[in-house]
């Protein structure tokens, strides 16, 4: 479903702050792989979610959905394939339009919108069936604004329009991390559901070493925008946080961030 390939992304080539984000990195994600990804801060993390996305286009490499090669095609573009929950809960959505109109839009994501109406009886009925499946009352909330809801309200609602039409790879990029931890751990039980019950590709940026091993059937560690550990199922049901950041170490002389150590 996803084939990365020899990507390489250098941030102010040639100058005092050249950066290497990404240094040939290669990653395939079978249909229906949940892989969580953990690294030390600027390993590349977000910047692989990034090119996947097409918010960065890469100097190599190539990448492909589901067999499409998508280099040249913008983020706009990409929105047809792709589903994205932020880790700001305020990226996913937009404040001044109402939870149905925001689910609106979600629907019609990378699709011609033509002169038809956004907002009809049929579709609010599927809203509202959606947003039971959140058990957080949004139901009978279609015409509130979402500028309204709190942090957790907000993620929540972004993971389901992000789910909502099926996308080809979902990214996740440290989506509870804004979270306090009662709302954390409720957006990460609507994550598994919701990936489970689409059978999503699901690619996770994480810093929770305990929620990476927990979610998902994969697990890969990058180092300087290289993956430098991987994990099957197998493995991975077997690991410990304890094992990880021993990996770590072992593998690159090197911590993970402070965050590492909260999960």
């Amino acid at each position: 479903m996803l084939r990365v390939a020899g990507i390489r992304k250098t941030f102010f080539p040639g100058t005092n702050n050249e950066r290497v984000a990404l240094n040939g990195l290669d990653l395939t994600l079978a249909p229906g792989d949940f892989v969580t990804v953990i690294g030390s801060n600027g390993a590349g993390k977000s910047t692989l979610l990034n090119a996947v996305a097409g918010r960065l286009f890469m100097d190599e490499g190539a990448i492909e959905i589901d067999g499409t090669n998508v280099n040249k095609l913008p983020e706009y573009k990409r929105a047809r394939y792709v589903g994205r929950v932020f880790q700001d809960p305020l990226a996913g959505t937009a404040p001044n339009l109402t939870i149905e109109e925001n689910l609106s839009l979600a629907l019609l994501r990378g699709k011609r919108r033509g002169l038809g109406r956004g907002l009809t009886a049929a579709r609010r009925e599927m809203f509202a069936e959606e947003l039971k499946s959140l058990e957080l009352g949004l139901e009978d909330r279609l015409t509130a604004k979402v500028g309204l809801l709190s942090g957790g309200q907000r993620q929540a609602l972004s993971l389901l329009m992000a789910g909502f039409t099926k996308p080809k790879i979902m990214l996740l990029d440290e989506h509870t991390a804004a979270l306090d931890p009662q709302r954390a751990d409720l957006v990460t039980t609507l994550t598994q559901r919701i990936v489970a019950d689409g059978n999503l590709t699901t690619l996770m940026v994480t810093h929770n070493m305990e929620q990476a091993i927990r979610l998902g059937n994969r697990l890969i560690m990058m180092h300087e925008g290289q993956i430098v550990y991987e994990a099957d199922e197998a493995t991975k049901a077997k690991l410990t946080v304890r094992d990880l950041l021993q990996e770590f170490v072992n593998i690159k002389g090197a911590t993970l961030s402070d965050k590492a150590f909260l999960g």
